[in-house]
């Protein structure tokens, strides 16, 4: 069951107050030869583009810092810190502090950011962009209050492997979890919420990461959350596993078709209103572009798990 609110407290009572989640175990599937790897954003390149997924995974080709996603993460940062304040501390004054000296520390950690504004009215553009990540933090406070919360976890790095092989990771925002042991999975967006036709993708990842907890721990999460800081919505969803058995069953096809993609080398490209926004336009067939040759086959294959080595990235446009 799907549910999206605008403006309401996205607080559940039997979801919140302190806990701990149960540990799984890897034993069952240690034995078990890891064939391929997949992450919530990695299948979500080759669904709206495979040649997208080539460059980005088998190419690895370079792409120019991007505001939006930027501004995402120093958001992420924010909430994900506002946590480590005594509970009476978590206020909007108080995570609007951390704003400023969050953007250095990312500066610091990525020094290309530092292009996003490096042109003529860089100053300004800057100015407004903070304002806008001013405004989201903001707006985070109107749809639960922080100080009746106590994560179990933030940021929580999450891998499991399939019986097929198939190895699935990913980053979760946060995880709350009830004295009763429910858990909820809640992912911060700093885009707005998408229309109805379009919440099945949204559910995606987040059907992804409740995969990977139930396979870990043997219990279907209660409640999936997605925040849109954009506009101030919540989507909620109630899975079942029925729905995380279908879920299971896509990412082992999308990984399927990876495979054949990887063995004939045709990467098809997919044309969408994000074409628009694509680092690799000007490489792409369908806008008269020439992708560069595939990488030479090296003498031993790397293993299609070691595939997907890049950093944590934000899954918010």
């Amino acid at each position: 069951m799907t549910t999206t609110e605008a403006g309401s407290e996205a607080t559940v009572p039997s979801m919140e107050g302190p806990g701990g989640s149960e540990g799984g175990s890897d034993a069952a599937v240690a034995a078990v030869e890891v064939v391929g790897s997949l992450s919530p954003s990695r299948a979500g390149d080759f669904m709206t583009c495979p040649l997208l997924y080539r460059f980005r995974v088998i190419d690895k080709l370079p792409e120019k810092p991007s505001a939006a996603a930027a501004r995402g993460t120093l958001v992420h940062a924010v909430l994900e810190r506002l946590y480590d304040l005594p509970t009476a501390g978590r206020t909007v004054g108080a995570a609007l502090e951390m704003l400023d000296p969050q953007w250095e520390r990312l500066l610091e950690a990525e020094p290309e950011l530092a292009e996003l504004f490096a042109g003529e009215g860089g100053e300004s553009e800057r100015a407004e962009w903070l304002e806008q990540a001013r405004r989201m933090v903001e707006r985070y406070f109107t749809l639960e209050d922080p100080r009746r919360l106590e994560p179990a976890e933030r940021e929580l790095f999450v891998e499991t492997v399939l019986a097929s092989g198939l190895k699935l990771r990913g980053y979760i925002d946060r995880v709350d979890v009830a004295p009763s042991g429910d858990v909820r999975i809640v992912d911060y967006k700093t885009g707005t919420a998408p229309r109805a036709d379009f919440e099945a993708r949204a559910l995606f990842q987040m059907k992804f990461y409740a995969l990977v907890l139930w396979r870990l721990q043997g219990r279907v999460p209660r409640l999936l959350q997605l925040m849109y800081l954009g506009n101030g919505e919540v989507l909620r969803y109630e899975p079942d596993e029925a729905d995380l058995r279908a879920t299971e069953r896509k990412v082992e096809a999308l990984w399927q078709a990876i495979r054949r993609a990887m063995d004939t080398g045709e990467w098809r490209p997919r044309t969408s209103r994000l074409c628009d926004w694509c680092d690799h336009k000007q490489r792409c067939p369908q806008f008269g572009g020439t992708p560069p040759p595939l990488p030479s086959a090296p003498v031993v294959r790397p293993s299609p798990a070691d595939l997907e080595s890049a950093p944590r990235e934000r899954d918010d446009l």
